[in-house]
């Protein structure tokens, strides 16, 4: 922990131009007029300015949004009660809309294109739908569009009773390993107390590990609009910095707020001790119980070893039962077991495609799926 004013507000610049991809959160109070139920469309075509900075320097940029509720509920007639929870999913149905149209906008003046994508808190539990929503996002990055967040609140009813987006933010940063999230928010950062309400609250710069004294530092909502508060950024803090993705709190209430960042606004970092990459394959290697395996030849045991991915030639047998997406191990032709990581496809799959190019998966199958079975990043050679 530091509390040094200076040292990493000046070093944030530093800090995102090492970043190759960047998560950005935004929280429901930047977004919505919490009177009016407006769409801040200045603030918005701002951020867009940010977003094709980074992305001219080579950066990938994946946008989670808040702000559905808040901006549909007055289009439905809803005043400012408390709302059921039909009435919550209709406002976020018709919500979803208006946002997904203003983010539209604003990124087509600089000919970029939008990707929405809808998740919940369970596609990213779930490694089939986790796996889809990996690859989905990659595409989109892989084409050059911006995907843009939403949580699914129309049906993840557990979500809107829960809490804001910053965990689905912190996970989807985790799934698609990404360097930075970047939560844009009311606050400034992490303080040692409730700055509201205690004029000596102390802000911490700098956070290594989420400790028992940090958790205490942790208030309550302010917002009238959002559902987050300094709780949930300290969850969503712990999943990035387990996946060695760095995590940055600090204000977003200001016109071109990523720009302010690297210019220096003050922020609370939350640093890893391992990186996106190596964190990703520890998990791999040490947290997954493998459901079966896969054997492989010479040669795709050689190339393996060089860092490439497995292929469909280079498979001799399957062993046991499994689903696409699900944790295997890979076997040597002499037995060993070489590497581990998460399949792209079932054991039944594998068996009808092992030996063949992958130019014949699609004749074999009856689709066309990935050309790798398991895929360098989704492996670990052991």
């Amino acid at each position: 922990m530091n509390a040094e004013p200076d040292k990493m507000s000046s070093g944030s610049a530093d800090i995102l131009s090492e970043c190759r991809r960047i998560v950005i959160k935004i929280g429901s109070a930047l977004l919505v007029d919490g009177d009016r139920g407006t769409i801040h469309r200045q603030w918005l075509q701002a951020l867009a300015e940010d977003v094709v900075r980074c992305r001219a320097r080579g950066q990938e940029i994946i946008l989670v949004s808040s702000g559905a509720i808040a901006a549909g509920r007055r289009q439905l007639g809803f005043a400012d009660k408390a709302l059921r929870l039909e009435e919550l999913q209709a406002s976020a149905a018709t919500g979803m809309l208006r946002l997904a149209h203003a983010y539209e906008e604003a990124l087509a003046r600089h000919e970029i294109t939008l990707g929405q994508v809808l998740l919940t808190l369970d596609d990213t539990e779930n490694r089939r739908r986790y796996l889809n929503a990996r690859n989905t996002l990659g595409t989109l990055l892989k084409m050059g569009a911006v995907p843009l967040i939403n949580e699914n609140d129309t049906v993840a009813t557990d979500e809107i009773r829960v809490g804001d987006n910053d965990r689905l933010a912190a996970r989807v940063a985790a799934m698609i390993s990404a360097d930075a999230l970047i939560l844009l928010s009311d606050i400034d950062g992490l303080y040692s107390s409730d700055p509201v309400s205690d004029p000596n609250a102390e802000w911490i710069s700098v956070v290594e590990e989420i400790t028992p004294e940090i958790d205490a530092m942790a208030g309550h909502a302010i917002s009238s609009v959002g559902t987050g508060g300094m709780v949930t950024k300290l969850v969503a803090a712990r999943v990035v910095m387990s996946a060695g993705c760095r995590m940055v709190i600090t204000r977003g209430d200001t016109e071109h707020p990523i720009r302010a960042l690297e210019e220096g606004a003050r922020c609370t970092w939350f640093l890893p001790q391992s990186t996106p990459r190596a964190a990703r394959k520890e998990w791999i290697a040490g947290s997954l119980k493998p459901l079966g395996a896969v054997v492989i030849d010479a040669g795709a045991e050689g190339a393996l070893g060089k860092g490439k991915s497995l292929l469909p030639a280079g498979v001799t047998a399957v062993e046991g039962d499994f689903g696409r997406g699900d944790p295997v191990i890979v076997r040597g032709a002499d037995g060993r077991v070489v590497a581990q990581g998460l399949t792209a496809y079932s054991s039944r799959d594998i068996d009808l495609i092992r030996g063949h190019k992958t130019s014949e998966i699609e004749q074999l199958l009856g689709y066309r799926g990935r050309d790798e079975i398991l895929h360098r990043d989704d492996m670990v050679l052991l």
